[in-house]
This record gives structure tokens, sequence and C-alpha cells, in this order.
């Protein structure tokens, strides 16, 4: 049987440090033993140093069964306490291998489950004074107020409970730079408190590790690394120690620590949200191993701070949220009028300000700027505005680092940070922060945090004070601001509906008293030309009839010439009076919609005009025509409008004939998209036109023709139009010049759509 280690000798360069592959090692540390068991039972992996603990080698249990070197019990008891759903794998297993007492720490790889073994502690004393300091420790959790206060007393606690050196709470950034947050070490110890750390301390993978294996010890950062043995049966064998707690760590890892003179840490995960919120990171300075059930303690440490997180930063923000509340509360309830002025009345009150603890604020109303407080210049604002509309944040957004969104700004002193929102229409409510300097303390330098030299890669080894000074970035946005920020833009938004509804509804008031005024000087027109000028009209007519009448004197022809051209005018003119009058009357029509016969209206408008029809000859094609729901008199006078059309403009050349169909094929209009159910046609011979004024004969007053060649008054149309309206029908004309003319007229489905 061939037997091979599975150490990952890969070398770390700068390029690939980012991915080093420490998740398989191929090694663990000294302090305890690993072996690797198939679903069969069968030992596919174990480490050499197992003769360190038991009187076994590695070589002589590789490809052996389980129960075969280590019994029949200790294989049961490890199946039973495998597939026990109640016991979380997290516990460690207390069992005997070959009369000595471990405690085995259990996962699975793939397909392998993964054992690893320490010594068993006689720790029954130990596990009493946890108990105690624990209760001791909810007791004193419950008297802090604050995230850092708490911070503090588990960094004590941690510290009493291990017995580390040092015992610091590291927490990240959203760039995963970090801080020590709390710190409880030895008197004689530098502090590192407030220190920051760069990203690349703790790089992506190590932090992906973190979030799987929530607590890590290395006992001694010396140790030689023990590797991992396996059968040799297969090509790029390997072990996933993830989740292992004795997996060796990365050599740029050792050597980072042994630069800060450490001799020994504990690691415990702080997870938030499913994010690495941040670490305990606890410091010896010399080898130091814990027991199983202190590492246990220690990780619950971890999960009091890590329970409390949302509660403790409430607690922080409680009072600004509070005094932002009242703010708002304040600016909600003012009683604005409703006015461009309003603006200049909230951008004046101190609330708006308070609202979210800002310097200044500016309100853009169109081509109007509000402003108050420390503001940047209208130039400025402009230009953060296009630049938020360049980004597409087109309807709300905050940063503490302008800087880094809009560039081409002179300065940033005093517009730093930001909150936007959106108004709609362009305009916009902007909180300004300024520039707040800030001095962080790094331990040593950020950008040399990884150095190349002649030997290799090195993490630094320098940790000395490094002081960084930060410009153009104001202090941060609290949530509470930015929600009380957002409540009061949509307030703002609300009250700017409010007035644009307020001018619209004014100058409707305005269009409409125009309207009644100029409707009012309508009616008095149409009276005066309807009533008032008939009778001077009449005056005229009967003078004219009188003097051509008498017969004592006879006047000369060139005088009757001219009073028969004046009878004639006048005629006209009284026409066109009475036509306008029917036009109006149309629109005040008080008659209700009733079910019309068409057959009936058509017999007695040929009817009434027999005496023109036979004059002119006429010939008259009709088919049986539907009963629609309409006004009688107005139909009555549609029919004898249109007909009275196509005889006036018959042609000269060739006898009217005039034909009327009807349908009941459903229409729908293009425009208004309304069914017609029943439609009329009227096609003449006569004279016709061009059907670009299909559209403007309906239009009163429009002739297409001179009064000497067809006399009328150019409203017959435009009152067929009218009628069609009223019965909320429609009509359309189409035309071929010298051929003739089509006439239809609609009307609507429903009843209830047939009176406007």
């Amino acid at each position: 049987m061939k037997i091979k280690d599975i150490v990952n000798r890969d070398v770390v360069t700068l390029i690939n440090c980012e991915h080093e592959p420490i998740h398989i090692p191929g090694s663990i540390q000294p302090h305890g033993f690993l072996l690797g068991i198939t679903s069969y039972w069968k030992i596919d992996f174990c480490t050499p140093n197992i003769s360190d603990f038991l009187d076994l080698t590695f070589d002589q249990i590789l490809g052996e069964k389980f129960d075969t070197i280590f019994g029949i019990n200790a294989q049961k008891e490890l199946n039973e306490y495998i597939n026990d759903s109640k016991v979380p794998l997290v516990f460690p297993l207390e069992l005997t291998l070959m009369g000595r007492h471990f405690q085995v720490t259990i996962h699975k790889s793939d397909t392998i489950y993964i054992l690893e073994a320490e010594p068993q502690s006689s720790g029954k004393e130990q596990l009493a004074n946890i108990y105690a300091q624990t209760i001791q420790f909810v007791s004193d959790m419950n008297n802090t107020r604050t995230l850092k206060d708490l911070c503090a007393l588990v960094a004590e606690a941690t510290r009493t409970i291990t017995g580390y050196d040092r015992v610091m709470i590291y927490r990240f950034d959203a760039d995963y730079n970090g801080e020590i947050y709390a710190e409880n070490k030895r008197d004689d110890l530098e502090p590192f408190l407030g220190l920051h750390y760069p990203h690349t301390d703790i790089p992506s993978q190590a932090r992906e590790l973190y979030m799987k294996n929530q607590i890590r010890l290395i006992a001694d950062i010396g140790y030689q690394p023990v590797p991992i043995f396996t059968i040799d049966d297969q090509e790029n064998k390997n072990l996933d120690l993830s989740l292992s707690v004795l997996r060796s760590t990365s050599p740029i890892h050792v050597e980072y620590l042994k630069n800060m003179g450490v001799g020994a840490t504990l690691t415990i995960s702080l997870i938030h949200h499913n994010r690495l919120w941040g670490l305990i990171a606890c410091h010896h300075y010399s080898p130091k191993n814990i027991a199983p059930e202190i590492k246990l303690a220690a990780k619950l440490q971890g999960q009091f701070i890590t329970s409390q997180i949302d509660l403790r930063q409430s607690n922080d923000e409680y009072e600004i949220a509070r005094k932002t509340s009242r703010a708002l509360e304040r600016l909600t309830a003012l009683n604005l009028p409703l006015e461009q002025r309003s603006f200049q009345i909230i951008c004046e009150n101190p609330d708006l300000l308070k609202l979210c603890n800002a310097a200044g604020v500016s309100i853009c109303m169109g081509d109007k700027l509000y402003k108050s407080g420390l503001t940047p210049s209208d130039k400025k604002i402009k230009k953060i505005i296009s630049g938020m509309k360049v980004y597409e944040y087109t309807r709300t957004f905050s940063t503490s680092k302008l800087s880094d969104f809009v560039s081409d700004l002179d300065g940033y002193e005093d517009v730093s940070g930001i909150i936007y929102h959106s108004l709609g229409n362009g305009n916009t409510i902007i909180w300004y922060k300024p520039e707040t300097v800030a001095e962080i303390s790094w331990a040593g330098d950020p950008e040399k945090a990884i150095v190349k030299d002649s030997k290799g890669l090195h993490p630094r080894n320098s940790f000395h004070l490094w002081k960084q000074i930060v410009k153009n970035q104001s202090s941060i946005w609290l949530q509470p601001e930015i929600n009380a920020a957002a409540s009061y833009a949509h307030a703002l938004h609300n009250q700017i509906i409010m007035l644009l509804l307020s001018e619209e509804e004014e100058k409707y008031r305005s269009l409409s008293e125009v309207l009644k005024e100029t409707n009012s000087e309508l009616e008095n027109i149409n009276w005066i030309s309807t009533h008032d000028l008939q009778e001077p009209l009449r005056k005229i007519q009967f003078i004219t009839s009188k003097v051509l009448s008498d017969t004592t004197e006879i006047p000369s022809v060139a005088i009757i010439d001219s009073l028969q051209r004046v009878t004639k005018s006048a005629n006209r003119m009284q026409n066109l009076l009475i036509d306008i009058l029917k036009y109006t009357r149309i629109k005040h029509t008080k008659e209700s919609v009733q079910k019309v016969s068409l057959n009936y209206i058509l017999e007695e408008t040929l009817q009434e005009m027999k005496e023109i029809i036979i004059e002119n000859k006429a010939v008259f094609d009709c088919d049986s025509l539907p009963d629609v729901h309409a006004i009688p008199f107005l139909m009555k006078q549609l029919f004898s409008n249109i007909l009275h059309n196509s005889l006036k403009y018959a042609s000269l050349e060739r006898l009217p004939v005039i034909t009327i169909t009807s349908s009941k094929a459903p229409e729908i209009n293009e425009y208004s998209n309304k069914v017609y159910c029943h439609w009329v046609t009227f096609s003449d011979n006569g004279i016709g036109f061009e059907q670009e004024y299909a559209e403007s004969i309906f239009k009163i007053f429009t002739r297409l023709h001179t009064l000497e060649k067809y006399d009328g008054s150019g409203v017959g149309l435009a009152l067929c139009k009218k009628i069609m309206q009223t019965c909320n029908g429609n009509i359309r004309a189409v035309g071929e010049l010298n051929k003739g003319t089509e006439i239809t007229i609609y009307f609507p489905c429903d009843p209830s759509d047939s009176l406007t």
C-alpha cells in the first residue's frame, strides 16, 4: 500500500496572496491528532503525531477499519453521536480510545468524517468557575447601555475566562478595514485601543473561513506543522479543513503574528445579519492552549455581542431619532400657504436642519433656489444636481464623501456630505454636512501591509503608530437622520402637488370667469343679431316692397334694380340670422331623447320639400331606415339641411339623384373608441368637393363657393354637426369633385349615450 502526504506546497506570491488556498493546507497544529474516516468506517487520513497520544503509528492504521483499531464500543459511541440530531456537532464528544480520554471534535468534509482529538482536561472545577463568571457577566451586561460599553465588558470577561494577555474587540467598516473598538490587557502592555488595521491584514479568503468556522485557536505560533497522510489511491486527493479546529495556519499569517511578538491566539467570529461584523481577538505573548469548554465559553461571549448589536445601536440612535422625530412633527404641522413663498418659510425654519442634523439645506423649485445654513454656492448646487442625474440617483441618495460621486466641484469644505431627494419635475431638496477633517491612527502604514524583499513575500514588521489625515469627508449620516429626511421629502413632495393643484385651480377659475364673461357677451351679441337686428331688416324689406309695389309713381329702371338688390341682401341677412338662431338654440335644447323613426322623419321632410323636389326634378332612392334614440325636431332639421344641400349643389349637367341607405353594422370611432350601431348615408351626384375640405365644411360660416354662385349662410352643415354632437353621434363627409357627395350620420348603441 502506497502512502503520501497532502501538504500544500504552492508558493505564495504577490499575485496569488489574495487567493492563497488556506482551507487546504494539508497539515494541522500538533496539540491534537486528526483522523479521516469514510462512510464505511475505513481510516483514510491520519496525522503521524498520533503516536504522541497513542501507542500507534499512522502507517499502521491507514486503510484499516475503525473498530479494528479502536474497538466496536468506540465506533458505536461515535456512530450514535454522529446520528443523534439532538446533539449539535459543535459540542465535543468525550471518547475513550485505547484507554485514554479525548475530547473529539467531528465534522464532515465531502464524504469524509474528520475527527480531531485533543487530550481531555480534568476541568469540573474549571467548568464551575466558567458558569459562575458567565452568570456574573449576564448580570453586568444588563447594566450597560451602549454597544461600546458592552464590548468593553465582553473583552474583560473573555480575558478573565481564557487568561489571555490581551483581548480586543475588532470591528470592521464597510470595506473591512478594522478598528480596535474595545480592549482589555495586562497593565504593562502597550494599548491598541482605537488603532485601525487595513483590510489586507485579514484577506477575503480568511474572512470567508471566519464565517464558516467561528472559533480559531493557535496554541503556539512557533509550532511545526504536522502533515496529513493518506493512501495514494487517486489523483489530487485532498481534504477541505475549512471547519477544522486544528487546521494549520497560513505561513504569512504566522509571520504576521510573530512580527507582533504574539505567542498564541484565539479568534472568535462576530457575525451580524450574515456578515462578518468583527472579531474577538485574544493574544498571548507565550504559547497557550485552552480546553474545549473554555473555547465554547469564549464563543458564548461573542454571541452576547452579536445578539445585542441591534439593541445597543438602537439605544445609541434613540436620542437622535427622538430629536429628528420631534423636528419632523413640527415641520409637518406647519400651516403653510399654498403659494411659492411657502418654500422660503420652510427653508428658514430651523427644524429643517435639526431634522437630520445638517449644517445647511437647499430647496430647488424650477428656476428658484431657496437656501438656509451653511450651503455651497448656487453654481455648486446645480453641479451636484446634474451629477445626481448622471449617476441616475433620480429619487434619493446619501453619502458622506461627495467627492467620490461629483468630482468637479471647486472644494468640498462646505459640502462633503449630502442627503439628496428628487421631488419630481426637476425639483430637489438637499441637506449638507461640511468637511470633517479626521485623523486615523493605523497600526503601521496601511499601504505597506504586504512587503516584498529579496527573500520573498512578507507581512509588514512595523506596527508603529502611523497617522493619516482624511479630508473631503463629513461625519456619516445616521439611519434615523436618513429616514427623517426621506419622510419630510415625501411630505414636501405632497406640498408641491397641492401647490400645483392650487395654481391650476386658480388658473381654471380665472379662465372660467373669462369664459363666463365671454359667453355672456356672446349671448348679448346673439340676442342683438337674432332679435334687435330683425326689426331694422323688416323695415328695410317693408320700405323696398312698398316702393316697388307703388304704381302711382313708377321709378326708373336703375332705382328698381337697386331696390331689388337691397331686398335680396336683406332677405339673405334675415336667413343668416334665422340660421344663427337655430344653431344657438341647439345648445340650450331641453327636450329629452326618445325613440325616433327615421322613416317617419324622412317622409315628413320629403313632404315639406315636395315643391323644390319637383322643381329640381330630383330622384330619390331610399332604404328602410332604423329607429334611433334622438330628439325628433332636431332630426327633422338635420334631414332637411342635408337634402337641401344636395339640391342646392346639384350638377347642371344631370338630374339630381339622391340615395339614402342605412346599416346596423357596428362602427368604432378611431378617435374616441365609441361604438356606433346605426348609420345612415345620404349620397348625391352633385358637384361634390375636394376631400381636403371634408372637415372644414362643418365649421360655421365656412363656404367653398361665392354668394354670387350659390346663396346660403354657411351655417347649414355646422348646424348638422351640432345636432349630431347633441345626440352624441357623429357626422362625416366624403366628396369627389364633379361626381358627388356622401354624408353619413352615426348614432350610438347605448341610449344613455345619446345626449351629452
